[in-house]
């Protein structure tokens, strides 16, 4: 199955993209969600983070406390590194699932992985084109703070734990500048999602 792997960095609008491809037929396969899902109580991760964390990291209700975990990450680039191993692998194994399931199903366009930290987790070479999402460092800060309700320095720690966007942009085969009005962008979405198709079709009749 032909693979579009999206990315970005935080706040840049990745979302925004992925919502767009949905409405023009795609499957996103959003690797957020089932971040969410692999870290729930009971499962193989949640202990381990618990675990590695310690009680602090949960609410009363026994759920993780995100917004801690949040903080403790992205100040920490060693917590970030146990954080990312006892996901990214869950993660990866999870869309593999989905990619195979929807093959099973009769899908035929090309799947959507939505996907943060595709370049970070060593997927890009997974998938058939990288879509890169990408903003100016201004309007991604400004887009940080309103979103999240952080102060400009911890938006900017952020960001800066992140792999930088223009270390990022050599792994791109398309990137979109989601900085000026949607229109624009689901203009250029629109025209590179048809060329990903076309090109899927090209492949499969070969």
């Amino acid at each position: 199955m032909y693979r579009i792997g999206l990315t970005g960095g935080i706040a840049t609008g990745k979302s925004t993209v992925a919502n767009i491809l949905q409405r023009l037929g795609a499957h996103v396969i959003d690797a957020d969600v089932i971040a969410r899902e692999i870290v729930m109580p009971g499962q193989p991760a949640y202990e381990e983070i618990v675990q590695y964390f310690g009680p602090q990291a949960l609410l009363p209700d026994g759920q993780l406390n995100r917004s801690w975990l949040a903080e403790q990450v992205f100040s920490d680039g060693r917590k970030r590194g146990f954080l990312n191993q006892a996901t990214h692998p869950r993660i990866i194994e999870r869309i593999e699932t989905i990619v195979g399931e929807l093959a099973a199903s009769g899908y035929r366009l090309p799947v959507v992985l939505d996907v943060p930290l595709l370049i970070e987790a060593g997927m890009a070479e997974s998938v058939d084109e990288v879509w890169l999402v990408v903003v100016d460092p201004v309007t991604q800060l400004e887009r940080l703070m309103q979103r999240d309700g952080l102060s400009a320095d911890s938006a900017q720690l952020r960001i800066a734990a992140q792999m930088p966007l223009a270390e990022k942009v050599p792994f791109a085969h398309r990137i979109i500048d989601n900085g000026g009005c949607r229109q624009q962008t689901e203009r250029v979405v629109r025209d590179y999602w048809l060329a990903a198709v076309e090109r899927a079709n090209r492949l499969k009749s070969s």
